[in-house]
């Protein structure tokens, strides 16, 4: 007979729970009716060793958490900024923000160690500033210039400029091949720690969407205000029931991506067609959507030059789309797709990455906790560093 694992029932209980899983779906993942499941987590009988360990890594605890006497101390859960009315908090966006917290909490603690200094910006401003004066600081802290991107990639320079001051910032839309990331749950999170601010941008949309959205939680590191969005919108849909900071973080994104003054120079030519729009939209690295909003608040078009505008770009948009879908598929028909250790790097935050892999070869982490926190295999890291360094 199997070896039984006495686990304390009330932790138990809680590792799943707190994993926003299901008793179906945890008893599924090892062969169980639900009925033996909350047996379990009632303490009238008890799992084998291996049954325990296949839940501790469904649940992503370790397995000696069981047997704590009682329910262990978790990471505190950041603020929720999004809407009363927003969809629950999914296991894979669970799993994700705990795996964050974990990087975050994690190179804190060594920068705290270390004796850093800490980042002057997080926290530099609050929500009674002027979203301008938010919005011009972060381009001058990461020394950004709107419309200017290299090969017109905004995404990029952006997060390279964030990484560059010492922002961690982590992309992607999974957490595992069986967990992906919904947008319309989670668009992104920030931990505005002074020793180890941290960005989360869920990378299921396409490059506009992803760069507002990271514009948006640099704001929240500059407001000291972490937290969870998902109503990270240029526009004025029901924006009555949207989070102050929401609204305040919006406005700064809008004031750094499209400065008024640029908006301004460029005059009104601009607002002749849906294909003029797209073009000048796309220097920004923004949507078209996002530029007519901005226009709009701006006085610079009236409500109708908007809604004939936004008509015409949203067929401009969906004929974008297609050729984007059609330019995936062809790259991974001739490619493969990306790396995994690419999406590796870009779901770590590239900075971390490299912080840890130093820290290894340092000798002041050990090989299983460079692991860990990489998601890697130690006699992988070769391949990761390949691709960090291309």
């Amino acid at each position: 007979m199997a070896d039984k694992a006495y686990i304390t029932p009330i932790v138990f209980r809680w590792a799943r729970e707190s994993a926003k899983m299901t008793s179906e779906i945890a008893a599924s993942k090892v062969n169980v009716t639900v009925e033996r499941l909350l047996e379990w987590e009632a303490g009238t009988t008890q799992p084998t060793i291996k049954q325990a360990q296949m839940l501790a890594k469904a649940y992503k605890r370790p397995f000696a958490l069981f047997f704590l006497p009682d329910i262990p101390r978790d990471f505190q859960p950041l603020q929720d900024f999004r809407r009363s009315d927003s969809k629950a908090l999914s296991t894979g966006s669970v799993f994700m923000i705990r795996e964050i917290q974990q990087k975050q909490a994690w190179i804190s603690e060594t920068n705290q160690e270390n004796r850093e200094q800490k980042f002057p910006f997080v926290g530099r401003f609050t929500v009674n500033d002027n979203p301008e004066d938010v919005a011009e600081d972060i381009l001058n802290t990461l020394d950004i210039s709107p419309g200017k991107y290299p090969n017109g990639n905004a995404v990029k320079e952006w997060i390279e400029k964030a990484e560059a001051k010492g922002i961690f910032v982590s992309r992607t839309s999974f957490v595992n091949s069986h967990l992906t990331l919904d947008s319309d749950e989670l668009q992104g999170f920030a931990i505005a720690d002074p020793f180890a601010p941290f960005v989360f941008i869920n990378s299921e949309d396409w490059a506009a969407p992803q760069l507002f959205t990271l514009v948006h939680e640099l704001a929240h590191i500059w407001i000291a205000a972490s937290g969870i969005s998902a109503d990270i919108d240029p526009g004025f849909r029901k924006i009555d029931r949207l989070h102050p900071v929401e609204l305040f973080c919006n406005e700064v994104a809008a004031n750094a991506l499209i400065p008024k003054h640029m908006l301004l120079q460029l005059g009104s030519s601009i607002y002749q067609t849906a294909s003029q729009i797209f073009a000048v939209a796309k220097t920004f690295g923004v949507s078209s959507f996002a530029l007519l909003v901005r226009a709009l608040n701006l006085n610079l078009i009236s409500i109708a030059q908007y809604k004939n505008l936004k008509a015409a770009a949203d067929a401009e948009f969906k004929a974008f789309l297609i050729r984007e879908e059609e330019k995936k598929a062809k790259q991974k028909e001739s490619t493969g797709g990306p790396s995994y250790y690419l999406l590796q790097i870009q779901k770590n935050s590239r900075l971390f990455t490299q912080t840890v892999l130093d820290a290894f070869h340092g000798g002041s982490l050990e090989p299983t906790q460079a692991s860990s926190l990489l998601n890697v295999k130690i006699n992988h890291f070769h391949n990761l560093e390949a691709q960090l360094y291309k």
